[in-house]
């Protein structure tokens, strides 16, 4: 999974002079599930519409399945979007809502929306209109009309967003199914981070339209499955004095006098013993398993 199906360059959006996108590079590796972190309003949604050709960057270079310029249409044929909420025509079947956008990507009318419709789950309902479907069935019929066509990537806005637990699951399941079976490429973004974590390879977090990381899921695994965060009196020495006693710790500085130690290469009693001995005050210590959110969070405020 080196080869990067979908990547940006230095990619920023402007409004106005709102900045909605600011120098976001990124690269999604073929067969990976790529999750994308972010608030509302982080500039999630408007870098799929960039990656969709729905709307232009003001600077910066998209790369789609290796093409760029005036070759992304053809690169785009060859991907499926949902985008925020997917448009149905409410007085028309589900069948009939598939058939319509065959013709609109220039697919051959087959059996394939019949199909599709099977592969998401809603062959028994491919008579009923789309008004009568449940949130969690229009997501479905949405992820089938992405799916026409065969695409080798799949970019996906919040695709459980609203969904019940059940729902839920069942949708993280098919996804996991048409990466795995299908080897389809998925760029995904959600709030329910605890759904992505069970299912992404990669990951990207953005806030207030920056890149703060993207990184895999194993590498976030380590840095997250043992850490020691402490609050000391005097986080500039402490700092400087665990660089000098040992140059591969990782960690990161926060406000608030606090720091998180990534993956400690010692035991907790090293570090109370470091501070102990240069007269820093230590007002709190603990070992943790970070939760996914809990990283996100502590990314956000490492930027502010």
């Amino acid at each position: 999974m080196n080869k990067s199906i979908i990547a940006t360059e230095h990619l920023s959006k402007r409004y106005g002079a709102f900045e909605a996108l600011r120098d976001i590079s990124l690269a999604v590796p073929q067969g990976s599930i790529y999750g994308l972190i972010g608030d509302n309003g982080a500039g999630k949604t408007t870098l799929f519409r960039i990656l969709a050709g729905q709307h232009f960057p003001s600077k910066g270079n998209v790369f789609l399945l290796g093409q760029t310029g005036k070759e992304l249409s053809i690169a785009r044929s060859r991907m499926g979007f949902l985008i925020e909420k997917p448009v149905f025509f409410p007085n028309m079947t589900v069948e009939q809502n598939m058939r319509y956008y065959a013709i609109q990507k220039g697919i051959p009318q087959d059996k394939q929306a019949v199909t599709l419709l099977e592969t998401v789950g809603l062959s028994e309902k491919r008579k009923e209109k789309a008004s009568a479907l449940s949130l969690g069935q229009k997501q479905r019929l949405g992820l089938a009309i992405a799916l026409l066509g065969d695409p080798q990537v799949l970019v996906l806005d919040e695709p459980i967003n609203g969904l019940d637990p059940s729902g839920i699951i069942e949708f993280r399941q098919l996804l996991h199914r048409l990466n795995q079976e299908r080897n389809i490429t998925i760029l995904i973004s959600s709030h329910i981070l605890s759904e992505l974590q069970q299912i992404a390879t990669h990951y990207a977090f953005i806030s207030k339209g920056e890149l703060l990381e993207s990184i895999s899921a194993e590498a976030l695994h380590q840095k997250c499955s043992n850490s020691i965060e402490m609050t000391l009196s005097d986080l500039a020495s402490y700092t400087f004095l665990l660089e000098q006693r040992d140059a591969d710790e990782q960690f990161t500085v926060f406000a608030n006098q606090r720091l998180v130690i990534y993956h400690p290469r010692h035991r907790p009693e090293f570090y109370s013993k470091l501070a102990a001995e240069h007269q820093i005050y230590i007002s709190s210590l603990r070992t943790l398993e970070m939760k996914l959110e809990d990283y996100y969070m502590s990314l956000k405020e490492g930027r502010k």
